[in-house]
């Protein structure tokens, strides 16, 4: 029903915006994800979901619409709301989930607060193929890189580094050189950390 909202941003906090539009103030429930790519700028564009229960409208906003197609598929899955779509998508980047979900990386989804085992194996049985599609993944690839990349980011854990600063690191290298060996990996964050 509104695909994007476009206005001045009055307001915001980490979990909620509010857009100006022609003198309409727009409440927009937002991911930590989409939070960190808002503008220093007064004038945004947001893509929106507006989800309607009988007690309530709620707009959700995306700075991406790629995360609002993974929102929209995590909704899909039966147990998952969209305030726990919205935790996924603050706790994991999309780009992240959708890796865990190509590659079946039930430890990754279930790191997630309020996602347990059973939940984590059914958004991976329900959206496994789809994301596979959408995003014209090589699941064999996904599978070894995610592989490296975690154990490389197991090693950098158990070494004292910040789990957070080590991720931003090893998915930059990863990008760089997608075949990088666990070892490689490591070298090469160390030398950023």
């Amino acid at each position: 029903m509104i695909a994007h909202l476009q206005g001045k941003l009055v307001e915001k906090s980490p979990t909620q915006i509010i857009i100006d539009c022609g003198g309409v103030g727009y409440h927009v429930n937002i991911s930590l994800h989409t939070y960190s790519l808002l503008p220093n700028t007064d004038l945004i564009k947001v893509y929106t979901h507006l989800q309607i229960k009988e007690d309530a409208h709620t707009l959700f906003g995306f700075m991406e619409k790629s995360e609002r197609e993974i929102f929209r598929l995590l909704l899909s899955v039966s147990g998952i709301g969209a305030s726990i779509a919205r935790t996924m998508l603050s706790s994991l980047d999309p780009k992240q989930i959708t890796n865990a979900i190509a590659s079946a990386d039930v430890i990754t989804i279930q790191s997630i607060k309020g996602i347990g085992s059973k939940t984590a194996q059914r958004v991976i049985l329900d959206l496994k193929e789809k994301v596979l599609k959408l995003y014209d993944l090589d699941e064999v690839s996904m599978s070894k890189s995610n592989t490296n990349r975690d154990e490389a980011l197991s090693a950098l854990e158990v070494l004292g580094f910040v789990r957070k600063t080590s991720e931003k690191i090893i998915e930059k290298i990863v990008k760089e050189d997608p075949d990088a060996s666990v070892e490689s990996i490591i070298k090469k964050a160390l030398k950023n950390l």
